[in-house]
């Protein structure tokens, strides 16, 4: 520990607002995995679950959904399924509705590293600055300078050197940990996308449609013309 203090002071001032930002870093980071951990490992069980489920009764699945509200896919799927005969139309309404929230609350955190990776860089290059400004106004050029001159201007480049290096490594920390949880992000909408669609798929063809051939035969000659194209 008292190293760690001891090389933090030596980067001067600027390492205070660096080391901040690492904090705010590695907090996102442990946050972010322990969400992404347990949305990873429950997901594929409760979309195999609604599905099967939506075949038999919309109520069961609905209520598999809900004891998954916890998880983003829970409530992705609970959203169409608490409808009450909904259209094929508003059924895809409420799933894409569902979505986009979702997907707002999986890209918490990466603003904050956006700023991180900006920023982090820049603190280091005023370090640098304020390092060489306190090296070169400790320097008595043509005066003969002490040996304690000299060690005051070698630690005004040591104070600009560690910062620069802490700013790079917390920018680039950021920057691995923002690409990681990008590329999750993505993953995740289109997990979502082929969930959704098998669900509107077993919903207009297990419900609606039968549904709709009971009450208006006349839709019967609409749906083999379908068949047939298909």
């Amino acid at each position: 520990m008292t190293t760690v203090l001891d090389f933090l002071a030596k980067g001067g001032p600027v390492m205070v607002p660096i080391m901040g930002c690492s904090v705010l870093t590695i907090a996102t980071a442990l946050e972010r995995t322990l969400f992404w951990t347990k949305l990873l490992r429950r997901e594929d069980q409760v979309v195999a679950e609604v599905l099967d489920a939506s075949r038999r009764d919309l109520s069961q699945a609905a209520a598999i959904a809900a004891q998954s509200q916890d998880l983003p896919i829970g409530r992705f799927l609970l959203a169409p399924l608490r409808l009450k005969q909904p259209s094929p139309d508003t059924f895809r309404l409420a799933m894409e509705t569902a979505g986009d929230r979702e997907f707002v609350k999986m890209r918490k955190g990466d603003k904050l590293l956006e700023t991180v990776v900006a920023v982090a860089p820049l603190l280091g290059l005023l370090g640098t600055v304020t390092g060489l400004i306190a090296t070169f106004g400790n320097l008595n050029i043509g005066g003969g300078g002490t040996g304690e001159q000299a060690t005051a201007a070698a630690a005004g480049i040591g104070e600009a050197l560690i910062t620069t290096a802490a700013g790079m490594i917390v920018a680039i920390l950021a920057l691995l940990i923002f690409r990681v949880l990008v590329t999750l992000q993505a993953q995740q909408v289109d997990y979502f996308s082929d969930a959704g669609n098998e669900l509107e798929l077993i919903y207009r063809q297990y419900w609606y449609e039968p549904t709709l051939l009971a009450t208006d035969p006349a839709h019967r000659g609409e749906f083999i013309g379908s068949g047939d194209r298909l």
